[in-house]
């Protein structure tokens, strides 16, 4: 778990990663999951401040339902919580595209 500090160094947010995303990220060449995790950090670091966090490409996707991108072809779905951002799914763009339409990832 990595937590972010905010401006007034008081612990924020919680990244909260699923299981099956942790499966997924060890099926990674080593260079992908390098870059995956690097862009989870960043994402605690940078989630909500938007002038910072361009480089992500974070958009919302629908209530508290959120895209960044996790290096050139594969990007991460999350949630955002009072307390955590929960990372549930990493995957190509078309998959994301074929969760979202199924509803699945309720």
């Amino acid at each position: 778990m990595f937590r972010r500090r905010n401006s007034r160094n008081c612990l924020s947010k919680t990244l909260a990663p699923a299981p099956q995303l942790l499966k997924g990220l060890r099926e990674l060449s080593k260079e992908e999951r390098v870059e995956c995790v690097l862009a989870l950090c960043e994402l605690v670091e940078e989630f909500g401040r938007p002038h910072v966090h361009s480089g992500l490409g974070i958009r919302k996707l629908g209530d508290n339902l959120f895209e960044c991108r996790a290096g050139l072809s594969r990007r991460f779905l999350f949630r955002e919580h009072p307390d955590e951002i929960f990372v549930f799914f990493l995957g190509t763009h078309d998959e994301i595209k074929t969760l979202l339409r199924s509803g699945r990832y309720r």
